[in-house]
């Protein structure tokens, strides 16, 4: 009997999380349906995470490290701007978002986009990767896509459920706050983990169908993927306790999507 109370439980918090598609497939086919914690709306998710980019930016200005201004940073936002446009083909209300493109100078090779539609590059990224146009507009298209598919508010909405799941186990198992910690991570470890590695290459996916559409050659996702698994080869992990894919699994999934989005590049460089 005790078991099933804490089934009923469980399956009583799960319940409050909502399917959704916070996108259209597209050519490359992401129709994978998500589920969000009721607790979480996306105006509460944008606006949280709208101040501490915000407060990021103010605090980059005054250590005198945002280059937005710079050359770089307007070649940037100009490429930005056009795989933004292409947007609508995923979320038609993205193109109501109040999106920014900022450069920063540290000597990290790395680069979001959070939820709203805020971007952030690092200069160790420009200065190591080197990347062309292409490869550049690939990589922004992929943190555009996290956005648009809302995987940060996904990702909350898994933990939100897992940890309260764990602390219903917990409590109803009389086990102290070490069996708690416990059972939640243990949740969240084997459950929530392995959505990131899936997010990823739904990135990837709609990242790659955005620079196509924006002009910019999907055959760069592999030169891409290629020069930053080297810069990064130190700190390689298994593929199943990464939150990122393997390079051998990109460059595959890459390859097989490229011939579904090349007559998109071909008819954007065409008009």
């Amino acid at each position: 009997m005790r078991r099933l109370s804490i089934y009923g439980l469980l399956i009583g918090l799960l319940t409050g999380c909502t399917g959704i598609q916070t996108t259209k497939p597209g050519v490359v086919g992401v129709e994978r349906t998500q589920y969000m914690f009721s607790g979480y709306s996306a105006q509460d998710v944008n606006r949280s995470y709208l101040m501490t980019y915000r407060q990021g930016l103010r605090q980059a200005a005054a250590a005198g490290v945002l280059v937005t201004d710079s050359a770089a940073g307007k070649h940037l936002q100009n490429v930005a701007t056009k795989v933004v446009m292409e947007s609508y083909v995923f979320r038609p209300d993205a193109m109501k978002w109040d999106w920014a493109a900022n450069l920063i100078d540290a000597d990290i090779v790395n680069a979001s986009c959070g939820p709203g539609g805020k971007i952030i590059v690092y200069t160790g990224l420009i200065v190591r990767i080197k990347p062309t146009d292409d490869e550049l507009a690939i990589l922004l298209g992929h943190e555009i896509a996290h956005a648009l598919r809302e995987h940060g508010r996904e990702q909350a909405s898994s933990n939100a459920v897992f940890e309260l799941a764990g602390g219903v186990g917990a409590n109803v198992l009389k086990a102290g706050a070490i069996g708690k910690t416990a059972i939640s991570k243990a949740l969240s470890t084997g459950v929530g983990r392995p959505f990131s590695r899936r997010d990823e290459e739904e990135a990837d996916l709609i990242g790659l169908e955005l620079a196509a559409r924006a002009g910019y050659d999907p055959r760069a996702a592999i030169t891409l993927w290629t020069k930053m698994g080297t810069v990064t080869k130190g700190s390689k992990m298994p593929t199943f306790l990464s939150t990122h894919p393997s390079s051998a699994e990109r460059l595959k999934v890459l390859s097989e999507a490229i011939p579904k989005v090349l007559p998109l590049y071909q008819a954007a460089n065409q008009r």
